[in-house]
């Protein structure tokens, strides 16, 4: 069995430890075909491992059931659970034991055409050429095995997200194999929350316009069923411009029994939700893509704040989201530190605009070592169109924030997170509930407690002081120092104590420096 880790009891996830393996085999691809085509390969398999695994446990359940007249092949079981109906020719088992047979891509391709055809909301989704002549079987029947070790569909996996690490992990591999700059990665689960834990999406529409495997409407979901709230009270849109992300996504969100409108193609050149409004915009955009083909865009009705620059897409994703929010939406979105202070090519001037027109609500710079695929670090941004406030006594289901106009919140969480190996951070429950508390605190949420500002943590900022900084957003321009702990000692006191262990040090040194001036004088150096 391949190596995989435990959740810690911080509540982190180390490596999971067979990833380079399944890399290594499925690199050896690459004697028959180039990155583009060999991703879909590796990628679909994992799809049908993890369906049929989610299935086989199920089925193992009404297997033991039977007595109390649960029936393990009534597929309405299943779609109750939000588990795929898996046919007898597309269960993992069988592949696996076919795996040395030459027509093993034929029968992978069957088993995907089966899987469509029993579950609608996956037609179009699993890739379904195997069985072409330019890839190698035997490599194809070593893949199989390999993935045969990886469990993906258990609960315990599925909370663990071993999918989306996986997926990560290969996104990021594929991307590097094939040139990119790694633009396009999973966004960790923990920092999905602490988005997600912000914004507290209860209500509404949400929409991620870059939304890679789907993991901001997983945790949007996952927000609401823990407190207590109705899954079908948010509607979700999304868009993804890499097809096998969006494969992903689709599957992601549907083996949750998710209802999406989740659209294929590019969302600065095909907007496929021109005319939505989202109560809340959640977003992990590419870092600093260079390769957005803004000189095609420069008279955008988007580019409310100024033209992006065509080197450079966070601007774009900025304003692209702010359009796309209602009267009273609230968005929530990861992007690089350099978006916090550039100055060029017009950047600095957008984001003052931005400033200016009183939208930015709070900024969170995070720690480093956050992504399994980058080491840029990053920050969040958290944008409202209305800081007015709320009426008290107004009903429906429109949350009470207190007045914040001509206010933002700077949160600085650089030293939060715990390491969960050697090269990766995780931000604990612990972490995301002081960060997300704070932020609750400070608008003025129902029974989140009164806001202070803390020295080296979290700070109030008025417009002015923005102002005051050349509109600059880094939060640890503006949270100071960590208060130094008082330890009650009386200054004089404190004083005479420090510099007579001063007095004490230097006298050493003196002693040392002595002794070395003998010795050198001893073998003949010096004086």
């Amino acid at each position: 069995m391949a190596k995989r880790t435990a959740r810690n009891n911080n509540g982190t996830t180390a490596n999971l430890g067979f990833e380079a393996k399944l890399w290594a085999a499925a690199d050896a691809l690459r004697n028959n075909m180039d990155a583009a085509e060999y991703k879909h390969v590796v990628l679909g398999l994992i799809f049908l491992k993890y369906i049929s695994d989610a299935f086989e446990a199920k089925h193992a359940e009404l297997e033991a059931q039977k007595a109390q007249g649960a029936d393990p092949e009534d597929r309405d079981e299943y779609r109750a659970a939000s588990i795929f109906w898996v046919p007898k020719e597309a269960r993992w088992q069988h592949l696996k034991a076919s795996a040395p047979q030459p027509t093993i891509g034929t029968l992978v391709d069957d088993a995907m055409a089966a899987i469509e055809r029993d579950n609608h909301t996956l037609k179009g989704v699993l890739p379904k050429d195997y069985a072409r002549p330019g890839l190698d079987k035997q490599r194809l029947g070593q893949i199989i095995n390999l993935v045969s070790d990886i469990a993906l569909g258990s609960a315990a996996d599925r909370a663990r997200d071993t999918l989306g690490r996986v997926y990560e992990y290969f996104l990021s591999r594929f991307a590097s194999a094939e040139g990119k700059s790694g633009g396009q990665f999973y966004t960790p689960s923990h920092v999905v929350r602490v988005l997600v834990e912000m914004l507290a999406p209860y209500k509404g529409r949400v929409y991620d316009p870059c939304c890679g495997s789907g993991g901001m409407f997983v945790q949007s979901e996952k927000f609401i069923e823990a407190h207590a709230g109705k899954l079908g009270d948010i509607s979700i849109y999304g868009q993804e411009s890499n097809y096998t992300t969006w494969r992903l996504a689709k599957m992601n969100l549907a083996i949750r029994g998710i209802d999406a409108q989740i659209a294929h193609g590019d969302t600065f050149h095909n907007d496929r939700h021109p005319d939505l409004k989202a109560d809340y915009v959640l977003a992990n955009p590419p870092f600093n893509d260079s390769d957005w083909r803004g000189e095609l865009l420069k008279d955008d009705q988007r580019w409310a704040y100024g033209t992006p620059p065509a080197g450079n897409a966070n601007y774009a994703w900025v304003q692209h989201f702010i359009h796309h929010l209602a009267p009273t939406g609230l968005a929530g979105f990861v992007l690089a530190n350099g978006s916090m202070s550039s100055n060029q090519s017009g950047e600095g001037e957008i984001r003052k605009a931005i400033i200016e027109a009183d939208l930015v609500d709070c900024m969170v710079a995070l720690p480093g070592q956050l992504f399994y695929s980058t080491q840029i670090p990053v920050c969040l941004w958290f944008l409202a169109r209305r800081k007015k406030g709320t009426d008290p006594s107004a009903a429906g289901s429109v949350p009470f924030f207190r007045d914040r106009r001509g206010e933002t919140l700077f949160i600085d969480a650089r030293k939060l997170g715990t390491m969960a190996d050697r090269v990766h951070r995780e931000l604990t429950d612990a972490d995301i509930a002081k960060i997300a508390g704070t932020y609750h605190a400070w608008r003025g949420d129902k029974d989140a407690g009164e806001y202070n500002d803390a020295p080296g943590f979290c700070k109030r900022a008025t417009l002015e002081d923005i102002r005051k900084h050349g509109h600059v957003l880094t939060p640890g321009r503006y949270v100071g120092a960590e208060a130094a702990e008082d330890d009650g000692e009386p200054f004089e006191e404190k004083m005479k104590r420090i510099t007579a262990t001063l007095r004490e040090q230097q006298a050493e040194a003196a002693k040392l420096d002595a002794a070395i001036a003998a010795n050198l004088k001893e073998l003949g150096y010096g004086g």
